[in-house]
């Protein structure tokens, strides 16, 4: 089924430094997609979860709509903030078939034609799109080394990241969306979805930029797998 509306989920911790420009960037894929597809709704929501920064002034922009939470972790946070904007896509007319979640986190940046990439993929009968994820700045030499013997960035990767992840909502209803787990939410998703045989399609064409920091707001979270790659043995990284 065609897409007529999408929703964009980003939850955030914390996170007043990047989330201007995680929305930024999340804002111009919105209006590039409405540049060639006007007749598709949009909806982004932010889910700030115990924020005790600036982060909601961030947020407080046009065209975003920014929730407070006290839940604690990023998986309910996500799945909070998904269920907002479902609530508004469902109001708008939308069906949860021809509605698209689409998730970045709030220290990325995604690209121009990110949201314009998993629409098509999703019109060509896609109901998960998987895309990859690189670290921005990563300036420790050892750190790059590792990452890139790690990461082959291709058509039909292996990799899971929620900052670069779409579903169709009715794929996400259907095995009950984001599972309330501290970190790896993600991938627990991406799993049920495939197990239930939908198409799903894994993509690089889209690559999103994440903050290199190796400070993480989660125990292992994404800054803790870059930390752990300058671990002088390797083989005890798990590749996300």
């Amino acid at each position: 089924m065609r897409v007529a509306h999408v929703v964009v989920a980003v939850p955030a911790r914390d996170e007043e430094e990047l989330l201007g420009p995680c929305l930024d960037s999340v804002v111009a894929a919105v209006a590039r997609l409405r540049s060639v597809r006007p007749d598709v709704g949009a909806t982004v929501v932010v889910a700030l979860d115990r924020c005790v920064d600036g982060s909601a002034r961030a947020a407080d922009r046009p065209g975003v709509e920014s929730v407070a939470v006290d839940l604690g972790a990023v998986g309910p946070a996500r799945r909070a903030a998904v269920e907002v904007g479902l609530d508004r896509a469902l109001a708008a007319g939308a069906t949860t078939a021809g509605t698209w979640l689409a998730g970045t986190d709030a220290d990325c940046v995604v690209p121009e034609g990110w949201l314009l990439r998993q629409l098509a993929l999703a019109d060509d009968g896609a109901d998960l799109v998987v895309g990859t994820v690189v670290p921005d700045d990563l300036v420790d030499p050892r750190v790059l080394r590792a990452w890139r013997a790690r990461h082959a960035l291709h058509e039909g990767h292996r990799h899971v990241h929620g900052a670069n992840l779409g579903v169709r909502a009715d794929a996400y209803l259907a095995v009950g969306g984001f599972p309330p787990l501290p970190v790896h939410e993600d991938v627990a998703l991406v799993e049920a979805v495939r197990a239930t045989g939908r198409r799903w399609v894994a993509t690089d064409r889209a690559r999103v930029r994440t903050s290199a920091r190796t400070t993480s707001r989660v125990d292992g979270g994404f800054a803790s797998y870059l930390a752990a790659l300058a671990d002088p043995d390797p083989t005890r990284v798990a590749v996300p």
